[in-house]
């Protein structure tokens, strides 16, 4: 019998894939039988997890000739690039009245701009192909607002314009695009917050993790395996209707 959630003789790229919510997506798309390429912007740790079909490759996504060079390279390497998943980002609060626009720029060019150009470099490959699927990472603060933190709730809702305004593109054809919205994710971003919240507030570093932990529904961290496993869910069976969606994973109706 065929295995019909076997990814075997794809081609994914996931950006921001040395650690965190990427490096979980990219692990899960390996044991899938896929060919996975990494990127991110230290070289030295894509190699600590590259390994069983996963492929590091030093790049930054807010440089457009590092980008277009790289996924031609991997293309020629690997073949087309049909999983697509922009999760490079940065995630880091601060209040309006405080953001110079060096700080706007650096989120946009990194959350947004970067996925844009990670897309459009690997769109042309896609299409040349029968299947596609892009899998943005997002957050829930692309779907609502996030106090103090403006700049980065404004880079998410941008991406799922991008990715809903793409799904319409592509109406019809074998290619779909989504959004993942995940609530606070345990990895290493939430422990910069966590010591960044504790500073800007002055409470405990305690008490600042509970201030993440409590936006969660369900009251508890993510693991990143659960976003995976929703990526992994839009690659399988029966996925191909899902097109132009918003996921939320958070534990709960939050929007």
């Amino acid at each position: 019998m065929t295995d019909t959630t076997s990814l075997s003789g794809k081609h994914a790229l996931v950006t921001g894939g040395g650690t965190g919510i990427g490096l979980a997506i990219a692990q899960a798309l390996a044991a899938r039988g896929a060919q996975v390429t990494i990127t991110g912007r230290r070289q030295e740790v894509l190699d600590q997890v590259a390994g069983d079909g996963v492929f590091g490759v030093a790049m930054d996504v807010r440089d457009e000739d590092a980008v277009n060079d790289t996924v031609a390279a991997v293309t020629r390497a690997r073949g087309p690039i049909q999983i697509c998943v922009p999760n490079a980002g940065i995630a880091e609060g601060r209040a309006v009245h405080k953001t110079d626009l060096e700080f706007w720029r650096n989120m946009m060019a990194t959350n947004l701009d970067g996925a844009f150009l990670t897309i459009k470099a690997c769109l042309p490959g896609m299409r040349q192909t029968d299947w596609g699927r892009v899998i943005a990472v997002s957050s829930i603060a692309g779907l609502r607002g996030l106090p103090g933190a403006a700049a980065y709730a404004a880079s998410k809702h941008g991406l799922i314009g991008l990715i809903r305004s793409l799904s319409e593109d592509y109406m019809g054809q074998p290619y779909t695009f989504n959004a993942l919205c995940p609530g606070y994710v345990d990895t290493p971003i939430v422990d910069r917050n966590q010591e960044a919240i504790a500073e800007r507030t002055g409470m405990s570093s305690e008490d600042a993790r509970k201030v993440m932990i409590n936006a969660n529904r369900h009251k508890r961290l993510l693991d990143a395996d659960e976003v995976a496993a929703a990526a992994l869910w839009l690659t399988g069976p029966g996925s191909q209707s899902i097109n132009g969606q918003c996921i939320q994973i958070s534990g709960g109706q939050t929007v």
